[in-house]
């Protein structure tokens, strides 16, 4: 029989499963959740304290898979559904996930990109007419400190801020949102351990993380179906107004506008996910480490999205 990788990020511990799903052990399949079966109590949260990302399926059942995932998705994206909107807000955020680990891993393949933009919209539309959903989206921990779960929070964050800010052009929102999502499309490959403060790293290990914008986009810069508008924020999210950001050191006028709303939004993240710090001291370090690094007006907008 031929088993194919699922990502557990689309699985929900509260719908049953239409197919076996297994867990490979010394290259052998093992069946951990049988079909009519679901992921609700502990199975789910087991796998993702073990940082597993991939659970199998039978070649045979992908059909089935496919018609669990678009009937959660739709789900989802609909207020009629009759599930709350903390339910909802998990499968969007899992969907989101996975579909930007699909393009990390599929780079040059352009149904996965596109398809990952036009989910996209309707995440964005989700973000905004949803009362709560930023906030929602927010709290669910990246107990793994997984680089696609962080995408999702700087993608949510850096919505949530264009939205403050009044920004109305429903394709360039789309466009800060994907380019977001991607932002560490670098730290997905590059094998350097991201997920520990800045201050821990070694000399070789700060300079290669410090090239991590610009060797992102040279993985990528060569597939034509990717956004000029992803590429600049994928380059320039770490570059910051008073020129210290990196590679290139650009100052505020030189950086491209929906880079330096994925910069902030950036931050916060990497400080709550990375660095650990606790949310309710991240406003007061905000303000004392980053005012005049990141625009003043983005960090009160992304403290006051943190607290909802």
């Amino acid at each position: 029989m031929s088993h194919i990788p699922i990502r557990v990020s689309t699985l929900r511990g509260d719908q049953q499963i239409d197919f076996d799903a297994f867990v490979k052990i010394n290259e052998k399949q093992v069946l951990y959740c049988r079909k009519g079966d679901s992921f609700e109590g502990a199975r789910l949260s087991r796998l993702r304290e073990k940082k597993l990302k991939k659970m199998f399926i039978l070649e045979a059942e992908e059909s089935l898979y496919r018609k669990y995932l678009e009937r959660n998705i739709d789900m989802a994206f609909d207020k009629n559904s009759g599930k709350t909107l903390d339910v909802r807000s998990e499968i969007v955020q899992g969907a989101t996930q996975a579909k930007t680990e699909e393009v990390m891993e599929s780079a040059d393949n352009a149904t996965v990109y596109n398809d990952a933009k036009a989910n996209v919209l309707r995440f964005v539309e989700f973000l905004t007419h949803e009362d709560k959903a930023i906030a929602h989206i927010l709290r669910m921990e990246n107990a793994d400190q997984n680089i696609a779960h962080h995408g999702v929070s700087v993608s949510t964050l850096a919505v949530g801020l264009a939205s403050r800010l009044g920004l109305k052009d429903t394709k360039q929102i789309q466009l800060l949102s994907l380019g977001a999502l991607l932002h560490d499309f670098e730290h997905y490959h590059s094998g350097l351990n991201v997920t520990k403060p800045l201050d821990q790293f070694s000399k070789e290990e700060l300079e290669k993380y410090k090239k991590h914008p610009q060797s992102g986009v040279e993985r990528v810069q060569d597939k034509k179906h990717f956004d000029p508008q992803v590429l600049s924020i994928i380059a320039q999210h770490e570059e910051i107004i008073d020129g210290t950001g990196f590679p290139q050191g650009l100052k505020e006028s030189k950086i491209d506008p929906m880079a330096i709303l994925v910069g902030s939004a950036n931050r916060i993240d990497r400080m709550l996910t990375f660095e650990r710090v606790k949310r309710e001291e991240l406003p007061l370090q905000l303000m004392m480490k980053y005012t005049g690094v990141h625009p003043l007006e983005h960090l009160k907008i992304l403290t006051d999205l943190i607290k909802l």
